[in-house]
């Protein structure tokens, strides 16, 4: 192994900083979102978080972060590593290409296979997650969690591992297009800012990862509220991904498919401008390590 090279492990690692990065710059955003997917109980973004901070303080915004903490360092780590083998699956793919430049095509190509193994780790986490962040706001008498590691437990104990993965079908729905935005957006940017034979532009990867952000959450909030509804519904709720959107669309009209689009955006940049920050600086130093 030559020092410097990419390889798996590092690809692994630095997706996994990365990962920590987003989640403490963007978890607040994310519990004001989902508590506004899944309750008609706020006028909006800026009421949301006015009844949150009254009722449980400030740091009722950080509810259920040691689910996405845990769980995202493994799920960036996966993400990013398997985007790199799907770039290395694109170059396989195409022996006889004339150059080694991949065309956004072809990243948007990488960055959609990248969602699908990620969702092994994303789906479990994020139902864990949006139970804990929506359970304050459901009817006296149904069952509250103490924590992340009692709410897996409870949903196992519930239905097994079809509990903790429910809403796959929607989160590949919300994934698959919305990686190959990320990493196309982050890809054009990054390229478009940064100076030539510059190693490492911070200004270029935060403006990059943040960008990146905004362009996956443009096209990804109505699986997302889609999902979020899933997970939080008492089993049996909705039949499947089209029965929960038909449901959704039905009661609440085109709009309530779009709810949370304001705190996803807003959290869409420095989240993800603070991930790939992370992940670039990570790899730096395990470059000059080996």
């Amino acid at each position: 192994m030559v020092k410097g090279e990419m390889d798996d492990i590092k690809s692994f690692l630095s997706g996994g900083a990365g990962g920590v990065a987003n989640v403490l710059a963007g978890h607040p955003f994310d519990t004001l979102k989902v508590r506004l997917q899944t309750s008609n109980q706020y006028k909006g973004l800026a009421d949301c978080f006015r009844q949150t901070v009254a009722k449980e303080g400030f740091f009722g915004l950080y509810k259920g972060m040691t689910s996405p903490l845990l769980g995202v360092t493994p799920m960036f780590a996966l993400s990013f590593w398997s985007y790199d083998v799907g770039q290395r699956l694109v170059y396989s793919l195409t022996p006889n290409r004339k150059t080694k430049e991949l065309s956004m095509l072809e990243f948007a190509i990488a960055g959609g296979f990248s969602a699908i193994p990620t969702t092994i780790v994303t789906t479990p986490m994020e139902r864990v997650k949006v139970v804990l962040q929506t359970q304050d706001q459901a009817p006296p008498g149904q069952k509250r969690y103490k924590g992340m590691f009692d709410a897996g437990r409870g949903m196992y104990a519930e239905g097994g591992l079809a509990s903790l993965y429910r809403g796959t079908v929607a989160t590949l729905a919300r994934d698959i297009p919305g990686s190959a935005a990320y990493f196309v957006g982050y890809e054009f940017f990054y390229r478009l800012l940064r100076k030539e034979g510059e190693s490492l532009s911070v200004g270029a990867v935060l403006f990059a990862g943040g960008m990146a952000g905004v362009c996956m959450w443009s096209i990804a909030i109505p699986p997302d509220v889609i999902k979020s509804r899933i997970q939080a519904a008492p089993a049996g709720t909705y039949k499947g991904f089209l029965d929960a959107g038909a449901k959704i669309i039905a009661q609440e009209g085109i709009g309530g498919i779009f709810k949370g689009l304001g705190p996803a955006l807003l959290r869409a940049f420095p989240a993800n401008a603070a991930g790939f920050l992370g992940r670039a600086a990570s790899l730096e130093i395990m470059h000059q390590l080996w």
